[in-house]
């Protein structure tokens, strides 16, 4: 399957987030737990998401995963507790769409790995998957999936 790999330039976003470790058959349960607390947080500043929610991986250690879960907001927002006050890397960004079941994901990566080598760039070694529907009411093989790299300065 080929994938529409593509550079873009874009301003930093304002976000708010959680950072957790996680092994990967217990994500699913993490990302729900997490985007409920900030969601719940949104709430109580009477504030709305900007965007679609992430996760940046920190690391591909599929046992002990260091992620950041989050949702772009319109200003920036104070945190509270574990909840952080943060940003969506700006800059130029390597991203594709892959669409269907999140396990599936994997030549999606391997396919911008390679766009972006073929053009002479490098990642900074963060990857963020930005989900564009929800799962709770989308077939595995309709679930659109942004992945994105930021790229470090020529």
């Amino acid at each position: 399957m080929s994938y529409h790999c593509e550079f873009k330039n874009q301003a930093p976003q304002p976000t708010l987030s959680l950072r957790r470790r996680s092994a990967v058959q217990n994500l699913s349960q993490t990302l729900g737990q997490a985007f409920g607390m900030i969601g719940q947080y949104l709430e109580e500043l009477g504030e709305q998401p900007a965007g679609a929610p992430y996760v940046a991986y920190f690391n591909m250690d599929m046992q002990d995963l260091d992620i950041e879960i989050g949702f772009p907001v319109a200003r920036k927002l104070a945190g509270k507790a574990e909840i952080q006050a943060g940003e969506f890397p700006g800059g130029k960004l390597a991203t594709c769409v892959y669409t269907g079941p999140y396990a599936e994901i994997g030549p999606a990566y391997e396919s911008l790995s390679e766009f972006v080598k073929a053009n002479h760039f490098e990642p900074t070694g963060v990857a963020y998957e930005i989900y564009l529907n929800s799962p709770m009411d989308t077939p595995p093989q309709e679930l659109r999936t942004q992945i994105v790299f930021p790229l470090k300065a020529a």
